[in-house]
């Protein structure tokens, strides 16, 4: 599948990304297809300038929206941000962007949470005694809750298989992962918080087991930050996206870029 047709069949489920803004960001196939045989779509953004005697201390960001395909403005608001990326030229870090991990959730009759096989992404990643504690709290926590189900296995879906291969290749510093609706802030890992975004405060949500928060920022210590924007299908002001997209960055290079650069 071409970008273009991606695009035509993405963009009239997700608020204010219309079809040229999506072809605008020139993404390309991951190589990897969801359940239903949709392309994960990514694109990378490398810094544009860099002191070549300082290459390897580029911070590295795994930025991804849309991991629950009935959050709309996740997927949105990352186009939005890939479309700064994309115009500004003197972008300091290295950027791979997924702006939508469950396609098969997002273009279902009705937008779901879960993937086509009926399985939240976002419990479905290797976390320790996995097995035992994932079932337990979908059991227990949730009451069986099939929006919630954790999957037979971890990593038994191809959308959560790519996130971990990425994590083990792409080696990011740190992992922006964009949900809705709750309006908060959310850190899992060796990171100062953020005292905020925009207008989203920084207001801890748990971390479940198989979630990429405990996954990435509990067991390999490489941090998460996950935005919960207010409202799952109603974008927040242009301005708002913005104030976000700057803070977020003021807050990777304060927090994660000398983290990274005394570790490398």
């Amino acid at each position: 599948m071409s970008a273009a047709e991606w695009c035509l069949q993405v963009t009239p489920r997700l608020p204010n990304i219309s079809d040229q803004a999506c072809r605008t960001v020139s993404l390309s196939a991951s190589g990897v297809r969801s359940v239903n045989g949709f392309d994960l779509m990514m694109r990378d953004f490398p810094p544009h300038t860099v002191n070549t005697n300082r290459r390897k201390q580029v911070t590295r960001v795994l930025l991804v929206g849309g991991i629950h395909g009935d959050e709309q403005t996740a997927a949105a608001a990352v186009f939005k941000w890939m479309s700064y990326l994309e115009k500004n030229k003197s972008q300091e870090f290295h950027w791979r962007v997924a702006p939508l991990l469950n396609p098969d959730g997002l273009l279902a009759k009705k937008p779901v949470r879960v993937n086509g096989h009926g399985v939240d992404l976002n419990r479905n990643f290797p976390t320790p005694n996995w097995e035992k504690e994932a079932n337990q709290y979908w059991k227990v926590k949730t009451k069986s809750d099939p929006r919630r189900f954790p999957g037979t296995a971890p990593l038994s879906e191809p959308e959560s298989r790519w996130v971990f291969d990425t994590i083990q290749n792409f080696k990011p510093d740190v992992i922006i992962s964009v949900h809705a609706p709750f309006g908060v802030l959310d850190l899992d890992g060796p990171a100062k918080p953020p005292r905020r975004f925009g207008r989203l405060l920084y207001n801890r949500v748990g971390v479940p087991p198989g979630s990429l928060g405990n996954y990435s920022g509990m067991h390999k210590a490489i941090p998460v930050l996950t935005i919960e924007l207010p409202h799952a299908v109603k974008m927040p002001a242009d301005n708002e996206v913005l104030r976000i997209w700057q803070d977020m960055q003021l807050w990777i290079r304060r927090n994660i870029s000398t983290i990274s650069a005394q570790k490398k």
